[in-house]
């Protein structure tokens, strides 16, 4: 998602976070009464010391780091190999996440992001070994946010039921992090009888990346596919460019057995991407009528997921 850059004022990322705690479910509902959502509930929990991740576990070798105590709902992955591990973002920085990968797993840990919005970078600088595209938006993102830019995440609205204790919303930022090695599209990534393949899909950010696990049958997607409202109007979203990576990413559909999201559920059938892909196509074509949301925003609803954006999208040529 999910977010104004660092140069944005706070007024325009209060107006975003705004309407987005109004889109997350229907008329009068808050986002806390979603909660727990039903596709946790045949998961298997693993129990950690720190409260703030929910830590599920996928065979083989998979675990969902959910934080579903704030609006975001974020989720990251940590992928195992044989000799080493991936952890697939690193979430809201309110909490300290490296301690909760420890506790998981020995093996050294590398961090990609599917993108560098502020919620999926919190933790990187916890991390030395971080990989990333060579893109001016990942660089600007890498110098870290000011608390004067995200403190709409430390409302005590973002939070449900309470906040983190210990957390202290008016220090909230994001920290710095350097990114130690460049990763572009078809990059392989092996972790010892495991491989990752970094696929390239810029339109939510110009940096956005899908992890494809191929012989696992795996996909995993950040913010380019969720179950939500999908944010497509921050600075740096391209549609045309969001159009073309959904449309690579349904082609990957025959071959997969699950597809991770980056929000709210960490879960979903390969079919999803196909219909995501129809209903972008529906969008761009004009077939289907948008819903006033506030902060200038309008909203294309279908089964299951939304598109967020700012003002109606041009038809296509």
């Amino acid at each position: 998602m999910r977010q104004t850059t660092r140069g944005a004022t706070a007024a325009i990322a209060a107006g975003a976070i705004a309407a987005a705690l109004g889109a997350r479910g229907a008329a009068g509902e808050s986002w806390c009464d979603t909660r727990p959502r039903t596709a946790y509930a045949g998961l298997a929990r693993v129990p950690t010391v720190d409260p703030w991740f929910h830590v599920y576990r996928f065979e083989p070798g998979v675990y969902a780091l959910y934080e579903p105590d704030n609006f975001q709902e974020v989720i990251s992955y940590l992928i195992l190999g044989r000799e080493r591990a991936l952890l697939f973002d690193t979430g809201m920085g309110m909490s300290r996440i490296r301690a909760t990968v420890e506790e998981l797993t020995k093996l050294p840990v590398q961090v990609l992001n599917s993108h560098t919005h502020h919620d999926h970078v919190g933790g990187n600088a916890e991390f030395e070994a971080v990989l990333g595209m060579d893109t001016p938006f990942t660089q600007e993102s890498a110098k870290g946010m000011a608390h004067e830019v995200v403190r709409g995440e430390a409302l005590a609205e973002s939070f449900c039921p309470t906040r983190l204790p210990g957390f202290d919303p008016a220090g909230y930022r994001i920290r710095p992090f350097r990114v130690s090695r460049v990763v572009r599209d078809g990059d392989a990534i092996e972790l010892g009888g495991r491989r990752l393949e970094v696929l390239a899909m810029p339109g939510h950010t110009p940096d956005s990346v899908a992890l494809l696990d191929r012989q696992a049958g795996l996909v995993f997607t950040g913010d380019t596919f969720y179950e939500g409202p999908i944010w497509l109007h921050a600075p740096g979203t391209d549609l045309a460019a969001y159009g073309r990576s959904v449309a690579r990413l349904a082609a990957l559909a025959p071959a997969l057995k699950r597809v991770h999201p980056g929000h709210n559920t960490p879960t979903a059938s390969p079919r999803r991407l196909v219909e995501l892909r129809d209903a972008f196509a529906a969008v761009e074509d004009r077939r289907v009528a948008p819903e006033a949301r506030e902060g200038g925003l309008v909203e294309y609803v279908f089964e299951g997921f939304s598109f967020l954006m700012r003002g109606v999208v041009s038809a296509r040529p």
